[in-house]
């Protein structure tokens, strides 16, 4: 059984294109799980809390939901590094924001 030099090339050539490392992108991702948890609001903290520490948002998006009692209503505050997602008023998740156009990362929040 031999294999012809044509196709093992292919098959070489292939395995090195993937087995290069990615490059030069930087992936929100990234940034985000070297974000210093510290200087980002603690989950279950109050709206109160969060202001007193870390001032008044730089914007407070329109608030999104509470149409229904079961969907509660969600505010968002946005600070330059990151946005806080607040149910009632409590903080129930923190996303870091991009810091260049050209990372790659969510969409802009819908206002």
């Amino acid at each position: 059984m031999t294999i012809k030099p044509g196709i093992a090339s292919l098959s070489l050539l292939a395995l090195i294109a993937f087995a290069a490392p990615a490059s030069a992108d930087t992936l929100l991702i990234e940034r985000a799980e070297q974000l210093n948890q510290a200087a980002v609001p603690a989950r279950g903290a109050s709206m109160a809390q969060v202001e007193a520490r870390y001032g008044a948002p730089a914007q407070r998006l329109d608030p999104r939901g509470g149409q229904k009692s079961q969907w509660p209503t969600i505010n968002r505050w946005s600070y330059p590094q990151f946005t806080v997602y607040f149910e009632k008023d409590r903080v129930i998740d923190v996303v870091a924001n991009q810091a260049v156009s050209s990372e790659i990362g969510p969409k802009p929040a819908v206002r």
